[in-house]
């Protein structure tokens, strides 16, 4: 079986696929898109995914998109290292996480993400090409608008960040109440994937702290980057302040 993965490098959703695959030893053919330039965007590529965005898997010729459903179809296919529990209880919350992940920090990470790291470049175009650009995406198009070129306004920033730290709380709630050291316990689970690359984003950003003074999360985050498909997944260039010197604090660029 030959699978084939449409990704972008610094794609937070691309990440949790990543992780799968290299978790379970998987080859696969990666394609890796650039966003800035609007590969996503391109005809080709909207004939398999109309939304326009990336992940999207070709299994065989089969086409999966969205990054948690191909995380879960890959469990399913590949089921030998498994990332869902086997009792029916502790998979409905494991999906009932990935909702909340989905709906919570995998959106909210998208504020910092483009008013810190975005926004210079779309400062340097015109206003004509940066309407375009935006209305040329079929599912962020809004978002996009909502921005412009002057970015996010600090109430927006705020609120953004405030379901940021309410995850970080409720991830910690989950994991005291599962004994950890995972979100359902002893074992890792798609929802520890879904959300890892939200935290290894505000982790790149500079805004580690915000979990600092929960003493799981701090754990659990350590936990995650020792994984051995941690590195895989974020070889260089997947870090946000790898691409944009901005970014870098002065640590990392003498580093």
């Amino acid at each position: 079986m030959a699978f084939r993965l449409y990704n972008a490098p610094q794609s937070t959703c691309s990440q949790r696929v990543r992780f799968v695959f290299n978790a379970k030893k998987l080859p696969f053919d990666e394609v890796k898109l650039n966003l800035l330039e609007g590969d996503q965007l391109k005809p080709d590529y909207l004939k398999l995914n109309p939304n326009g965005v990336v992940p999207t898997l070709d299994h065989d010729g089969a086409i999966v998109i969205d990054s948690t459903v191909i995380t879960e179809y890959l469990d399913e296919v590949e089921p030998e290292v498994s990332f869902t529990p086997e009792n029916p209880v502790a998979r409905a919350r494991m999906r009932a996480l990935m909702h909340f992940i989905d709906e919570m920090p995998a959106a909210a990470v998208r504020v910092p993400t483009f008013n810190l790291a975005f926004l210079p470049s779309f400062q340097k175009m015109s206003r004509e090409d940066f309407v375009a650009m935006a209305e040329s995406k079929p599912i962020r198009r809004e978002f996009m608008l909502t921005m412009g070129q002057t970015g996010f306004p600090e109430a927006e920033m705020d609120a953004a960040l405030g379901r940021l730290r309410r995850t970080y709380e409720r991830m910690d709630a989950e994991i005291e109440k599962s004994g950890g050291p995972w979100l359902l316990g002893k074992d890792i689970s798609l929802a520890d994937v879904a959300v890892m690359p939200a935290l290894v984003r505000m982790h790149d950003l500079g805004m580690a702290d915000q979990w600092q003074d929960l003493p799981r999360i701090v754990t659990w985050f350590d936990n995650i980057r020792a994984q051995p498909a941690f590195k895989p997944t974020y070889y260089h260039g997947s870090l946000l302040s790898e691409r944009f010197p901005h970014l870098r604090q002065p640590a990392q660029a003498s580093a």
